[in-house]
């Protein structure tokens, strides 16, 4: 099997009102961009008939979770089900920009980690507000060193997700795997990336979240900070390490945002 190319992962749940627009967002972001690509859907036990909005293009696959696991665990069905040396992922309500992969992934030949951080950002204020102060206390804490560990436009070199992958299965997802990444010594490179508005359906994050997520990185700090013993680089066997470099199709000139302040 050739694994030249990029994969994309995108988690769902019950994103019907924005699914249909996302895979067609996908396809066209990475067709002639990547050579070869697939977008791996990950139906988190949706009751809302998510998946039935993934008409049957070529490239694209569905996995279903029944029931619901949480954000976490579908990343990670989405990982290990992955074929390409490139392995992206993105959530499914249209948020981003998805030909900003085009700037992002290039970078995994000088980097084992590419993430974006949203400019001018289109959340409310009072998610701005609580991210800001999360991704503060997270730096602090755990070290994860880049200023918005949630942006959910993320690009992995195979080899080093190898050893990522998470194991939370909710939204602390990104800390973990970037507090890991940390401890294991890794390059991260941060690049800014676009941000929209919602396109349609309703944010899986409430204010539910906020304690519940606040107790889960109190609890990993503490047994991976505090209680810590030293990391090595040992590669799961859930995911194959390549032979050789990922290949990417001639890239377009595609400008990168204008500048704005940076986001919390």
């Amino acid at each position: 099997m050739d694994r030249h190319g990029l994969s994309l992962v995108i988690p769902a749940f019950n994103e019907s009102a924005v699914m249909a627009t996302a895979i067609m967002e996908a396809v066209r972001a990475l067709a002639g961009r990547f050579e070869p690509w697939e977008i791996v859907v990950v139906d988190d036990g949706s009751t809302d008939g998510t998946a039935d909005q993934v008409s049957l293009v070529a490239g694209v696959r569905v996995i279903r979770h029944s029931p619901n696991r949480g954000y976490g665990a579908a990343l990670r069905t989405g990982f290990e089900a992955a074929r390409y040396d490139c392995i992206a992922f993105t959530d499914a309500d249209c948020q981003f920009d998805l030909t900003d992969l085009e700037r992002l992934a290039p970078h995994l030949e000088a980097s084992a980690i590419v993430v974006g951080y949203r400019v001018d950002r289109k959340d409310p204020l009072r998610r701005r507000f609580l991210s800001w102060g999360y991704n503060r206390l997270v730096r602090t804490l755990l070290g994860t060193g880049v200023r918005d560990v949630d942006c959910a436009l993320k690009v992995f070199r195979r080899d080093a997700l190898a050893e990522l992958i998470p194991e939370s299965p909710g939204f602390f997802v990104n800390t973990e795997m970037l507090a890991r990444a940390n401890r294991l010594g890794f390059k991260v490179i941060e690049l800014p990336v676009t941000h929209r508005p919602r396109l349609g359906g309703e944010s899986k994050v409430s204010s539910r979240e906020v304690p519940r997520t606040f107790a889960v990185l109190v609890r990993y700090w503490w047994q991976n900070v505090v209680l810590a013993k030293p990391l090595t680089r040992v590669l799961s066997a859930t995911v194959q390490t390549p032979s050789r470099r990922p290949r990417f199709a001639t890239p377009h000139r595609v400008a990168p945002p204008a500048p704005h302040r940076e986001a919390a």
